[in-house]
């Protein structure tokens, strides 16, 4: 296909071809046919169709923000003759990533890399990818598509955190409620079987004597779950760093967590951290406070409140009663905010302090 050069040589050789004639000029004409030939010299250029194998993978596609991540980009010349002038185009984002390939003699390969921008977080839509062969004057070119679009997911960063102890010890033979998470240890109660269940907590002396089939719900009664809380109306990247990272910390130590935001829940999961980073890499502001989700959130173990408002420190004291410990993550300038009673408030501007503030609470 032409391209906007190749029309506009184009129109300019009808017009002095035009203008040769009317004029009785033979030097338009000579100008003219020069284009011509130019036009005719690059459509036999690019009017061959390669035979091209590409390949383009993303890796790694989970990363954390600020992490490296890479397009490697595979192109292989199967013709009988070398290829040149080719150009690789992706697509990465709303913005487009241009790539001149070397000369590719028939038979040869060539690898190029180039880096996948990771500064924000979210899903980031890779492709799709065209080769764009063009004539050496500009004047044409062949565009292909190859290939399947790809997604890069930026997760929040992370830093290590000690689990928060819950102050309290966990009844060994079972919650008041059958809101506790379910596992594998302690016998809770019988319930109607429903499917999906492991047929060999089926408990078969009830199911007779019911007619119903019923099985043994079993729970880990000692494992205190992590509730965190995090504030999205004024949201930035170190408070969902900060949220994830005591998320991830309960997870990945096999306690329960749950992660909720003032538009509803976001996970709630027992120790998939995996999970959890995926889910708060899409996290959007909000224009919901948190004081509804908290009056909701089931209490129990330990409550981490991550946000940038002074004020919820304090609004975190009535949920006090309901949970074993409450830690306030404040993100923001300083000064921070006093605690009420009960209340640990952990200051931080940056995901970097979050350790030691964490520690010296």
């Amino acid at each position: 296909m032409l391209t906007p050069l190749g029309w506009g040589t184009l129109a300019g050789a009808v017009v002095l071809y035009a203008a040769g004639f009317v004029l009785g000029y033979p030097e338009p004409v000579v100008l003219a046919t020069g284009a011509v030939l130019a036009l005719v010299t690059a459509l036999a250029w690019t009017a061959p169709k390669p035979r091209l194998e590409v390949h383009r993978e993303v890796t790694p596609l989970k990363v954390p923000r600020g992490d490296a991540a890479v397009a490697v980009l595979h192109v292989t010349n199967l013709g009988g003759r070398s290829l040149s002038g080719l150009r690789a185009q992706d697509r990465i984002g709303p913005s487009e990533h241009t790539i001149d390939l070397p000369r590719l003699p028939k038979g040869a390969a060539r690898t190029v890399s180039y880096p996948l921008p990771t500064g924000t977080r979210g899903e980031i839509p890779v492709g799709p990818l065209v080769l764009v062969r063009a004539d050496p004057f500009g004047l044409t070119r062949r565009i292909r598509e190859y290939g399947l679009p790809a997604t890069l997911l930026v997760r929040p960063r992370t830093v290590p955190l000690p689990v928060p102890p819950s102050g309290k010890a966990h009844h060994l033979e079972g919650p008041a409620s059958d809101n506790a998470p379910a596992g594998t240890v302690t016998f809770h109660t019988l319930r109607e079987y429903v499917v999906g269940d492991d047929l060999r907590h089926i408990h078969w002396r009830s199911s007779a004597r019911t007619g119903t089939l019923m099985v043994r719900q079993l729970i880990d009664a000692s494992l205190p779950t992590t509730t965190v809380l995090l504030d999205t109306r004024v949201l930035t990247e170190p408070a969902v760093d900060a949220a994830a990272s005591a998320a991830v910390a309960a997870a990945r130590a096999g306690f329960p967590v749950r992660v909720l935001t003032g538009e509803g829940p976001v996970a709630d999961t027992k120790t998939d951290a995996d999970s959890v980073l995926d889910r708060l890499a899409l996290v959007r502001p909000g224009t919901s406070g948190v004081t509804e989700a908290l009056r909701m959130a089931r209490g129990g173990g330990a409550l981490v409140l991550v946000t940038g408002d002074p004020a919820e420190a304090g609004r975190a004291a009535g949920a006090r009663r309901r949970f074993d410990r409450v830690i306030c993550v404040y993100v923001g300038p300083a000064p921070a905010p006093a605690g009420p009673p009960g209340v640990t408030v952990v200051p931080i501007t940056s995901l970097d302090e979050l350790p030691m503030a964490w520690g010296a609470r």
